[in-house]
Formats: C-alpha cells, structure tokens, sequence
C-alpha cells in the first residue's frame, strides 16, 4: 500500500503531552493518528462526541452557579461582601502573586 504524508500544527506542549501518552501505550504517535482514521473510517463518524453549549446554555450554567454560591454563602452566615470589598480582594490576591 503506498504510503502518504500529513502535516499538521500542533501547539508544542500538546504535541509532547500526546507523544509522552503513546510511549506509555506502547504505540507511535503515527500508530496513534493512524488507529484514529481506521476508526473515523471504519464506523463513518468521529468516535468520540465533539459539541459545544450554546451562550443561553453558558450563561444559564454560570447563573445556578452564582446562585448556589450566594446560597452557600448564605448558609454559612457569612455576610455578602460588596463590589468594593471584592475588588479590593481581588487586587490583593493579583500583588500577592505578583510578589
């Protein structure tokens, strides 16, 4: 079977996270990228379900996740701290990891 060459870009990290994880399976990253094709291939889909949320979904997610953080709050019987008190916790935060 003639052979054929691919080229692809990777972010750098990624690439040597992915090699290090083949080594430790005992496969090439080419044995790798060719199992991945045989199998796109063979069952006419990507064998993995790739999706995204929509922005009502997002913002829906980030909403019950403030609100079950204002009602942990609450139950815990600390009071709620205003803007300035947060801004002012989050400048602290940001110059002690500057430090």
């Amino acid at each position: 079977m003639a052979q054929a060459t691919i080229s692809i870009r990777v972010d750098q990290a990624l690439k040597q996270d992915f090699d290090s994880l083949c080594e430790d399976f005992g496969i090439s990253t080419t044995a790798a990228f060719n199992i991945f094709m045989k199998t796109v291939v063979r069952e006419r889909r990507i064998p993995f379900e790739i999706k995204t949320e929509s922005e009502a979904q997002k913002r829906q997610k980030a909403l019950d996740a403030f609100a079950a953080m204002r009602a942990a709050v609450a139950a815990s019987g600390m009071k709620e701290m205003t803007l300035e008190e947060i801004n002012a916790e989050i400048k602290e935060a940001r110059n002690a990891r500057r430090s």
